[in-house]
């Protein structure tokens, strides 16, 4: 390797830090030192020799970007666009060996890494600038065992190709009901949906990993992690967020017979039945039979009820939901059918979704008061865009117990997940902070967060903010942080996987 090449890569890696946010009028073209890593001598290593640990020089494999390639853009640009990263080169994995050699050759040239799998990292954390981007997004595989109701999944898989491939031999696992996301990255931090009362977090399904792992000064291996084998690493994986401890390449769940699910959707226009709507939902549906599963979004002008029983008929579905309901004059759907193309059809087409997100996620205990109702009332009055929502899903049932094994997620005794959401901009080919409203729904969704302290706990570490105060005992607890602390330092002890609030391994 030339000697400007080494100079490149220490001063990448020192100048690699996150969550950087293009400046407007900042481009491609302007971004600072992309234009070298053009360099060959970049992306592959020219000595013959063994390193210093006994791995010899790694050679990045796979669908390999570099920033003067056509599809750079594309391939940089995350779901989220209030966040604009410029990687020194992005490897899209075809098969585990892929990862183990981006893995060795960022140790063995001292680039810093993220981990993206299905680029809905909500503060931009599965991107870098002047580093490199490993990639699972590619790594789809499926093989189903119908008989012992084992299904083994690519990374590469999401939220919508997980329940649609299963749905098709009549199985099921928890997801998300959004289905762009990356099921490793939804399942690794817990992993809650639709089916989480009926069958416990997504986490609670999984049975093994194949993760790549650091080895030695500049190596990596893959192991694998199960009930047996590592099986402290597996109880990490189930909760403790994605790009910590490793790289999983493959998951390994216990999937559950479903061959018919009752879906109902009911929508109230404005917000006057707001206090009735929520209080009967919130004292209904966490408390009802385990197979049903409910969230409600509410919107500046309307609000939404989404509910499924899974094994149900649209009568039985209807009869449970009757306390809310009954309530004002609802406009309702129901559907009943296989799990699939149910949760096919619920999908937005992402050229119909806005650019730009902010969350804040929060746990509640006890019951929402009239007080915390009101909160909710005002803001929601006065978002500042009609796709910005309060959006909650009923916790209780199989959540509350913890599978063999058990987990690192740690909010089992919610009665309901809730997440404040602003949403706003047009998705571009040049995303940054420049939109108007961007300022304006910040403000909004950090004031709408402080006025519901007094009434929610913790935080969901696959919704994460970053500006939040103790966030290790927010998302974990601190009992669970450190535990985390030591299996990080048992299969990461250099920190290579870092982000800013990644789990920093404990000191010996």
């Amino acid at each position: 390797m030339s000697d400007f090449s080494r100079r490149y890569l220490l001063r990448a890696s020192a100048a690699a830090g996150a969550g950087a946010i293009v400046v407007p009028g900042l481009t491609a073209a302007g971004a600072p030192d992309i234009a070298a890593a053009s360099t060959p001598g970049l992306l592959a290593a020219s000595d013959s020799t063994k390193g210093s640990s006994g791995c010899p020089p790694a050679k990045l494999t796979g669908r390999v970007v570099r920033p003067d390639d056509a599809s750079y853009t594309d391939d940089r640009i995350d779901y989220d666009q209030l966040f604009s990263h410029y990687p020194l080169v992005i490897v899209f994995a075809q098969e585990t060996q892929d990862v183990v050699n981006a893995l060795t050759w960022a140790r063995q040239h001292n680039v810093a890494l993220r981990v993206r799998s299905g680029r809905h990292a909500l503060e931009g954390w599965s991107n870098i600038d002047n580093g490199i981007v490993i990639d699972v997004s590619q790594l789809k595989s499926v093989h189903i065992d119908a008989e012992a109701r084992i299904a083994t999944v690519g990374a590469g898989l999401t939220q919508l190709e997980a329940v649609t491939t299963l749905a098709e031999q009549d199985f099921a696992v928890t997801t998300g009901s959004e289905g762009s996301v990356g099921l490793v990255g939804a399942t690794i931090g817990g992993g809650l949906g639709p089916l989480n009362r009926w069958l416990g977090m997504a986490c609670d399904s999984l049975i093994g990993t194949e993760v790549v792992v650091p080895s030695g000064r500049d190596c990596a291996e893959v192991i694998h992690a199960n009930l047996k084998d590592h099986s402290d690493l597996l109880w990490a994986l189930r909760g403790a967020g994605n790009g910590n401890f490793g790289i999983v390449t493959q998951l390994t769940y216990k999937v559950h017979p479903l061959k018919r699910i009752a879906y109902v959707q009911a929508t109230w226009d404005g917000l006057t039945d707001l206090h009735g709507i929520f209080d009967a939902w919130q004292h209904a549906v966490p408390f009802a039979d385990n197979r049903l599963g409910s969230e409600v979004e509410i919107h500046k002008s309307q609000i939404t009820l989404f509910a499924w029983l899974a094994e149900g008929t649209a009568e039985e579905a209807k009869e449970m939901l009757a306390p809310i309901l009954s309530i004002g004059t609802p406009d309702v759907e129901v559907q009943v059918g296989n799990w699939g193309p149910i949760f096919a059809g619920a999908q937005v087409p992402r050229s119909q979704e806005p650019a730009n997100v902010k969350f804040f996620s929060q746990f509640a205990k006890k019951l929402f008061p009239k007080e915390a109702i009101d909160v909710i009332g005002y803001f929601m009055r006065n978002a500042p865009t009609e796709e910005s929502n309060y959006f909650v899903d009923a916790f209780g049932g199989a959540i509350r117990k913890e599978p063999r094994g058990g987990t690192a997620f740690v909010h089992r005794d919610a009665i309901f997940y809730g997440e404040i959401g602003a949403a706003w901009g047009t998705p571009s080919t040049t995303p940054g902070v420049c939109d108007p409203l961007t300022s304006t729904c910040q403000a909004w969704t950090a004031e709408f967060s402080q006025a519901m302290r007094g009434f929610v706990d913790g935080a969901y570490v696959n919704v994460p903010n970053v500006g939040m105060q103790e966030w290790e005992t927010a998302y974990w607890g601190r009992h669970h942080f450190e535990r985390l602390r030591e299996i990080k330092a048992k299969y990461d002890p250099r920190n290579v996987f870092q982000y800013e609030q990644s789990i920093p391994p404990a000191s010996r």
